[in-house]
């Protein structure tokens, strides 16, 4: 069997030599079903292929094992189209001399010769293959020789649906015989064919300058430019010719004669655009300055009083009068409470009116309460006390008529010494009240 192969191989080489160009295959992708058959090889061994046609004992589809394949064929001649093939399948392999029989992917690549009855300008085409090819599978490699028939239909031009079966005969050890069939289109990508044109014979146009702008209508003849602007150079490429740019190396506008647009108060943002043009400003301003509504020389976004006129120093809010500040520096220290508690004692009531009554004679006020203790004790019972005490003064300006969101109560417990607790009069001197007004 080999031999037949070998010398059917050698027959087609020889037609191959001798075959005319006309009708030949252009460069063709297939894409096929594939079905892989152990058992009817086998059979075709022992018994022969008459006894195998008497008996019909043919394999039967659902029994093969199916994969898929890649075709790539190119045209030799009209009649020999040159097919290469990659193919991919999951099966059970009867590797020879093997007896642990395993599923895996069995890879086959070949490279075969199809002889073509008739050419490809016929609907139907028979054609007899022969090549050479290789397999894996799993660790095993072989070499084969696949000889079969197969058939072509062109459905349309340039696609076929192409139909083939092939022995595989194998020329290697580990390689067992099978047959192959398979079903599939092929679709051509012939070359486009382009027209040649001949250009005819220009006379010769003078361009002294080579800029493709002919002398006749070149404003500047002898300095390359462009065609827009009939030859002459725009060295900024803002469309104005050089001899009409005032700035011929910053791109600009036509209306300011090439020039950018002007930016007179030289903030970055130009005059088009900027509302205050004589007055440097910023963008979020559309170039204005940031404003300042109340005239107090801090501007509206640093100040904290941006209605009421007040000085730097104060972020912009008026002065509170120093005669309210040490009214209520005074009544702070006149705040009692009872020994280690947050009661408020009856001889704080007249303090804490006087500054209830300067609450309410000015609304811009605001109060921060702060209260404070001694280290005697513990740092978290301190601390509680001191947050008590606090809030025990707000609670009680509050009821005096004094609105809550104007009052801040904060407690430091021993946190923030005046003195030092190692005294009596030290400890004395830290257990305070604090009252800081604010308008802000």
């Amino acid at each position: 069997m080999k031999k037949i192969t070998l010398s059917l191989l050698a027959g087609l080489v020889c037609t191959m030599a001798f075959a005319q160009k006309d009708h030949i295959k252009p460069p063709t992708l297939g894409f096929n079903f594939t079905l892989t058959d152990f058992k009817t090889a086998s059979d075709l061994r022992t018994i022969g292929l008459s006894n195998v046609i008497e008996a019909g004992d043919w394999e039967k589809i659902s029994a093969m094992s199916a994969g898929i394949s890649v075709d790539y064929i190119q045209g030799v001649s009209k009649n020999i189209d040159f097919a290469t093939t990659l193919s991919g399948t999951f099966l059970e392999y009867p590797v020879p001399e093997k007896t642990n029989i395993r599923n895996g992917l069995l890879l086959e690549a070949a490279a075969t010769a199809r002889l073509k009855l008739l050419s490809d300008k016929y609907f139907l085409s028979p054609f007899i293959t022969a090549g050479v090819g290789a397999s894996k599978f799993r660790g095993y490699y072989g070499a084969f020789l696949p000889i079969g028939l197969g058939m072509q239909f062109k459905v349309e031009q340039n696609t076929f649906i192409m139909l083939n079966a092939q022995y595989r005969v194998p020329v290697s050890e580990l390689i067992e015989y099978h047959l192959y069939y398979s079903l599939g289109v092929a679709k051509s990508f012939p070359k486009k064919i382009i027209p040649v044109v001949v250009a005819p014979v220009l006379p010769v146009i003078q361009d002294r300058d080579g800029d493709g702008v002919v002398d006749a209508d070149d404003k500047c003849p002898d300095t390359p430019g462009l065609a827009s602007l009939q030859g002459c150079p725009d060295r900024d490429g803002d469309g104005i010719a050089d001899g009409d740019d005032k700035c011929p190396d910053v791109a600009g506008l036509a209306k300011y004669n090439g020039c950018p647009i002007p930016d007179t108060d030289k903030d970055g943002i130009n005059d088009e655009e900027d509302k205050c043009p004589t007055v440097a400003g910023v963008t979020r301003y559309q170039g204005c300055p940031i404003p300042d509504g109340d005239a107090d020389g801090v501007n509206d976004e640093e100040d904290k009083c941006p209605t009421r006129p007040g000085p730097v120093s104060n972020q912009g809010c008026p002065e509170i009068a120093r005669e309210v500040i040490e009214k209520i520096n005074y009544a702070a220290k006149n705040v009692f409470f009872a020994t280690g508690s947050f009661k408020l004692l009856a001889k704080s009531n007249k303090s804490l009116n006087d500054v209830a009554a300067l609450m309410k004679a000015d609304e811009s006020l605001m109060l921060d309460i702060d209260g404070h203790t001694d280290d005697v004790g513990t740092n978290e019972r301190n601390q509680v006390l001191s947050e008590n005490r606090a809030k025990a003064v707000k609670e009680y300006l509050v009821k005096q008529g004094v609105a809550e969101t104007r009052l801040l109560s904060t407690g430091y417990g021993e946190d923030k010494p005046v003195a030092d607790n190692k005294t009596a009069a030290g400890r004395a001197k830290n257990r305070r009240t604090e009252m800081t007004a604010r308008n802000y």
